[in-house]
């Protein structure tokens, strides 16, 4: 049986036969059954053949992929530009401006962009380790109306592919009212480098969800949060988050200002609260 499956799986590198998806799903069907045959004949499945087993199923999983729409390829670029856009304006070190600092060291700064407006920088430490933060930030992202006191509600309207999703999200009122409820449509991706995390994003338009009424539409962007574990303790977390938005209608500069670097020294402190439980 190895030998014929071996053929089959060099049919599939020539060139003009790398679009023929039924065969390449039958090469994967023939290498799973294989490896599956050899794992009953010995006392148990040895470290290569697991390892073979899962390229297997993950090449399966790729056969199985439909191709990107137009639309979704268009997110896709969009939150790949909120990302370069975020990372090119941290990357810039000049012209930041102290707006908070917190007894425990929690950091706000801004500056003024041409382009943008005026953009606010949180700088903190959270004591755990990446995966933790990353996760409750990602994965469990639909989550943060339970802990955020600033977000009513954030719901996942698409995903795309394994990066990319779209969100609409509610934010609460302030106290007093000063700023009523706002809502946003963004695109947001998510990227792993090494032991760097980016979360990036930016405001979009999405058919299926138009503006809400008792709801001001606004917009963010771009905006990004990078995590890195802090040099010298893997344990602990350097949390950087960008923050652009214009929350439309007539409110203060001053007021929206107070606001904005507010909302940031709140979610680090929730943030610390929720990963704690």
């Amino acid at each position: 049986m190895l030998p014929a499956t071996s053929k089959l799986c060099a049919a599939i590198s020539y060139r003009h036969l790398r679009n023929m998806t039924g065969l390449r799903r039958q090469a994967a069907v023939a290498i799973s059954q294989e490896l599956s045959r050899l794992a009953c004949r010995s006392p148990g499945p040895s470290a290569w053949i697991h390892q073979v087993r899962r390229r297997s199923s993950l090449l399966s999983s790729r056969l199985e992929e439909k191709p990107f729409s137009e639309m979704e390829m268009s997110y896709i670029k969009q939150g790949e530009e909120a990302l370069q856009k975020s990372l090119r304006i941290l990357e810039d070190q000049n012209d930041w401006k102290t707006e908070t600092v917190a007894g425990n060291g929690d950091k706000v700064l801004s500056k003024v962009l041409p382009d943008v407006g005026k953009v606010f920088r949180l700088e903190v430490v959270v004591d755990q380790p990446l995966d933790t933060v990353y996760g409750e930030l990602v994965d469990n992202m639909e989550q943060m109306g339970d802990w955020n006191p600033n977000v009513k509600e954030v719901r996942i309207l698409e995903k795309i592919g394994k990066d990319t999703v779209i969100t609409h999200e509610k934010a609460a009122a302030t106290p007093g009212n000063i700023v009523g409820p706002r809502d946003f449509v963004s695109v947001r991706c998510s990227k792993r480098r090494g032991s760097t995390c980016v979360l990036a994003g930016m405001s979009t338009t999405y058919g299926a969800m138009p503006e809400q009424e008792g709801f001001i539409r606004a917009e963010n962007g771009p905006t990004c949060m990078v995590l890195r574990p802090l040099p010298g303790s893997p344990s602990q977390t350097r949390l950087t988050w960008l923050l652009s938005i214009d929350l439309k209608g007539w409110l203060p500069k001053t007021i929206i200002n107070q606001v904005l670097s507010q909302t940031q020294v709140d979610f680090a402190k929730h943030l610390r609260q929720r990963l704690a439980r």
